[in-house]
């Protein structure tokens, strides 16, 4: 079987400039401004990760409203999720999960970003 890496996530936005500030700011994501195309094109480094953001236009369908099939959600490890979900909120970052215990190890919350994607952010600590 061929061995798969990850590669990237793609976003699509009404407003990439905003979206790629709110991850900027709120979890400290490094923007990456290029030309493809002859065109604008926005990515971002976080956690090590790219993350493209693509202008979506008239024929793209709004954001789902959670739960919904197909990819949940994508997630962050972070140490110290308490501090930083005290940090995120006095920013305004919405939560849909506070910090709470998943499993021994393991404590979780949830955050809504642009366009209604879901993030996870994880603490994994010696159980």
């Amino acid at each position: 079987m061929p061995k798969f890496g990850f590669d990237h996530i793609h976003l699509r936005s009404p407003d990439p400039e905003a979206t790629a500030r709110w991850y900027e700011e709120m979890l400290g994501a490094e923007v990456l401004r290029t030309t493809q195309d002859g065109k604008p094109r926005i990515d971002l480094k976080l956690g090590g990760q790219s993350i493209f953001i693509a202008q979506s236009d008239a024929n793209v369908a709004a954001p789902p409203n959670l739960p919904y099939q197909g990819l949940d959600h994508f997630g962050l490890i972070v140490q110290g999720i308490d501090a930083a979900a005290a940090e995120l909120k006095a920013r305004g970052v919405q939560f849909t999960m506070e910090p709470k215990q998943a499993r021994p190890g393991v404590r979780i919350a949830f955050i809504r970003g642009p366009q209604n994607v879901s993030i996870e952010l994880l603490e994994r600590t010696a159980a």
